[in-house]
């Protein structure tokens, strides 16, 4: 019989300290083993090695490299994944002494990212980032080297092919891909122009890897997108609407999620998603409250978004998972406020979390009287497609209404005030 089923990479994972850093060394080696898995590998083997410094030829040292050998030999093992940012003369010098390839956490990140990407954009934005993380390893063998590699875990995605080329081909394609991007930003700019238009109030969900996000999307929305317990088990965003209880229309867009040490590469192309975050009125920050490194992504994702512009904005944090909460770890968590307690997967705290939202925009809102003329009742729907009315009085001339409106709102209704 047979096996029409795909074979799975056997990695050795390689944690790397330099002796000057070795603050959540484990974590992310454990971190790293879980990329591998999400990647579709598995992990045979797993060593490290503390660094006084980095070495110029192979980034580890050579007993480092003689014990990787041997451990190949002894797991059988096809692929070698190093915690670090590899070069080009690194990884060629590694794939040549060692027998099989050797990859870097960037591209073990990126490859997760080639085979989550389903729309055009993701793999536009894929295809940019690999490019751009690949360009600088085109040295002499290495082209050879990594063309060669049968479509395994950090070979992956539509852009490998385009990696055979030379550096002017592969230059050539970077400059294309910029150019289709700037097409899906523009458009972009226009959906959101439109919501605009029709005063649609947006959120942005943003949060570390398999924080919950899209299941928390699903609860809210019934979005029914895919939702897995294991790294970027979704990266194209999507966009939902919710009403709240005064019947205000929002709309929701899932993010890609952050992860420690996203290649700079993706963050450059992922420029087009990342605008929905920096345009949305108000951020949800989702938190995996039962990570036992919940503060330390909690600061990962704060970083990201000042790197993105996007530090400025409402922010309401929401605690999720706590359904897998003990009492112990419930009163460890390093809570940011203003912030609500969930469990997407439950159900628990989402009225509270729909409310809070509720609050979140009404403190961005005034509460004002509008007289407005009563021979134009039109006037009154319009205000509240613009805003929430608390009550009106209408008279013979004159329509008394107190509504809440956004600032923007305010001054396109201010002659009325």
């Amino acid at each position: 019989m047979i096996d029409l089923l795909p074979k799975k990479d056997k990695a050795i994972i390689v944690g790397i300290a330099l002796k000057s850093n070795t603050l959540n060394f484990q974590n992310n080696l454990d971190e790293l083993a879980q990329l591998c898995e999400s990647a579709g590998g598995i992990v045979v083997g797993v060593t490290h090695q503390k660094l006084e410094k980095i070495n110029p030829a192979t980034y580890i040292g050579t007993g480092k490299v003689e014990e990787l050998r041997q451990l190949k030999d002894q797991t059988g093992a096809n692929l070698i994944i190093i915690d670090a940012k590899l070069s080009g003369i690194q990884q060629r010098n590694l794939n040549m002494q060692i027998g099989i390839p050797v990859i870097d956490r960037s591209q073990l990140i990126i490859d997760i990212f080639a085979t989550r990407a389903q729309t055009r954009e993701g793999k536009l934005q894929v295809e940019l980032a690999q490019l751009k993380d690949q360009l600088p390893r085109l040295i002499g063998e290495a082209i050879a080297g990594l063309s060669k590699q049968a479509g395994g875990i950090g070979t992956r995605g539509p852009g490998e092919t385009k990696l055979e080329t030379d550096r002017r081909r592969v230059q050539e394609r970077i400059e294309q891909v910029k150019k289709e991007l700037e097409g899906v930003r523009k458009s972009r700019a226009l959906h959101r122009h439109r919501r605009s238009q029709v005063r649609v109030s947006t959120i942005a969900l943003v949060g570390y890897t398999n924080s919950g996000k899209s299941t928390l999307l699903n609860a809210l929305t019934n979005a029914k997108v895919l939702s897995e317990d294991k790294l970027f088990a979704t990266l194209d965003p999507t966009t939902r609407k919710l009403f709240l209880p005064s019947g205000r229309k929002v709309v929701l867009t899932d993010t890609v999620g952050f992860i420690n040490q996203l290649p700079h590469h993706l963050v450059e192309a992922f420029k087009a998603t990342f605008e929905e975050i920096s345009e949305a009125q108000l951020i949800l920050h989702i938190h995996d409250a039962s990570h036992p490194q919940q503060k330390e992504h909690s600061e990962v994702v704060n970083n990201l978004l000042k790197e993105i512009g996007a530090e400025n904005k409402a922010v309401l944090h929401v605690y999720n998972k706590i359904d897998l909460l003990t009492n112990q770890r419930s009163t460890n968590i390093h809570r940011l406020v203003p912030f609500v307690n969930v469990s997407a997967k439950t159900g628990q705290g989402l009225d509270e979390l729909i409310n809070a939202i509720e609050n979140e925009f009404n403190k961005m809102t005034n509460l004002v009287d509008l007289y407005l003329p009563a021979s134009d009742p039109s006037l009154v729907f319009k205000l509240s497609r613009d805003g929430n009315i608390i009550s009106q009085e209408q008279g013979d001339h004159v329509n008394h209404v107190k509504v809440k409106l956004s600032e923007d709102a305010l001054q396109r209704w201010s002659k009325y005030l």
